[in-house]
């Protein structure tokens, strides 16, 4: 498949609204809670839920990607974002206009997330399973690469353009409508047009490799997963506390209002994804780089911008800082993803992005509330964790043999045979 092709931009897309219309709430999440009164903490927390449910649920999304077709799964998770974000634009648009109370209107938003959670893995499971059964290892991980800067260019679009929906009659809320409806409209695209490419499969069992031996613990990914879920938890809480530092921060120079805050917020947010950006569009493609060194450039600028959110000056301080996180996400995201997929059988792809979505959701489980508790206790505090965090992610990936050896141990192993394994369009092989 190539990133050129109407089915990788169909999936580009995919991947790019659901991160946009997430990073969307992420930035007026904080000034939400704080217009409600409520603890940064009950914030950060009521949307455990949704992270635990995303975990649970997505070794079944891989399980049924496998059975019932990727299409169809990936369709599924974009009815469930759609209805997420409308509930949670109503619930939030009652609770701020008054109607309702700011506690029953903060459940009400909790829930409609916890349906996300349900849900929302089933489309980047899909996906990527999609992705991985068309490429071959040489142009998987800037598939993957690629696949993840949709995610990179949704939190340039989110944020960014999220100001602009805050309104008069929704006000905070407004982007949640927004980014419902442009949901609705990929949800209607993707199932007018994508390549289906229905074939027999035999199901791999989401979590499990051939010999029945849990994937999760299997010595081929152990390593890489541990990796994502060092990486992906730091940043975790850098997203969770980022809102909620920048409002300090104003409020320090004379700022007070929450609400107001809300461009700066965005400003911050579009640094990070430009830098996001930046890498997976520019230098990865450039530099080639495997997924070894991908790692270790991530896991390295990352710790930076958690020193630099300690010790920078200010607003500017917390942008710079923040710019620098997402850089080294930036190259460690794909690199993890990719280097797993390359690490595992044909077969197995539905059961690693299982185990790739439920690493995200754990990730989303305990850090952020960890993270924003830190942060009320002392400010510096998450920045500090999160370097004891990512040192050890980069000790993983100097040190450990499955990441620093020039390619996974199963990256050149053929793929099981049969259907799937058999030539399709545009030179693929053809995948549900």
């Amino acid at each position: 498949m190539s990133p050129r092709s109407p089915a990788f931009m169909m999936l580009f897309a995919v991947s790019l609204t659901a991160a946009a219309g997430n990073m969307a709430l992420q930035s007026v999440l904080p000034a939400i809670g704080r217009e409600f009164q409520l603890a940064d903490t009950l914030v950060a927390g009521a949307f455990a839920l949704s992270a635990l449910l995303w975990t649970v649920t997505s070794p079944f999304w891989a399980r049924l990607s496998d059975r019932l077709g990727r299409k169809r799964v990936i369709l599924i998770g974009l009815t469930g974002f759609v209805l997420s974000m409308s509930g949670f634009g109503v619930a939030a648009s009652l609770g701020l206009n008054g109607v309702l109370g700011a506690g029953v209107a903060f459940t009400l938003m909790a829930v409609a997330r916890a349906f996300y959670g349900l849900f929302g893995s089933a489309a980047p499971i899909a996906s990527q399973a999609y992705v991985a059964d068309r490429t071959g290892p040489k142009t998987r991980t800037e598939a993957m690469s690629m696949l993840a800067s949709a995610q990179g260019l949704g939190t340039v679009v989110g944020p960014a353009l999220a100001p602009f929906f805050v309104l008069p009659i929704v006000g905070l809320a407004g982007p949640m409508y927004a980014y419902a409806v442009l949901g609705l409209v990929v949800l209607l695209v993707v199932w007018r047009k994508l390549p289906s490419g229905d074939v027999t499969r035999k199901a791999a069992e989401a979590g499990q490799s051939p010999s029945g031996k849990g994937l999760w613990k299997d010595p081929r990914v152990r390593d890489f997963l541990l990796y994502g879920l060092l990486v992906t938890g730091a940043q975790a809480i850098n997203i969770a506390v980022l809102g909620f530092h920048i409002i300090d921060e104003l409020a320090a120079e004379g700022q007070t209002s929450a609400a107001a805050a809300q461009p700066y917020i965005g400003v911050a947010m579009l640094a990070g994804a430009a830098a996001t950006l930046m890498v997976q569009w520019g230098l990865i493609p450039a530099l080639h780089l495997k997924p070894r060194e991908l790692m270790r450039w991530g896991a390295v600028l990352a710790l930076v911008g958690n020193a630099l959110s300690v010790w920078g000056p200010g607003y500017y301080g917390v942008v710079v800082g923040y710019a620098v996180v997402s850089m080294g996400v930036g190259f460690a995201r794909p690199s993890f993803t990719a280097g797993s997929s390359l690490a595992v059988t044909g077969r197995e792809q539905g059961a690693i992005a299982g185990l790739i979505m439920s690493l995200a959701g754990l990730s989303f489980l305990a850090p952020p509330v960890i993270g924003v508790a830190l942060y009320e206790l002392a400010e510096p505090a998450p920045f500090i964790a999160n370097i004891v965090l990512l040192a050890l992610a980069v000790a993983l990936a100097f040190l450990r043999p499955t990441l620093s050896a020039d390619e996974p141990a199963a990256a050149t192993a053929p793929s099981a045979p049969g259907p799937a394994s058999q030539p399709g369009p545009e030179g693929s092989r053809p995948t549900r």
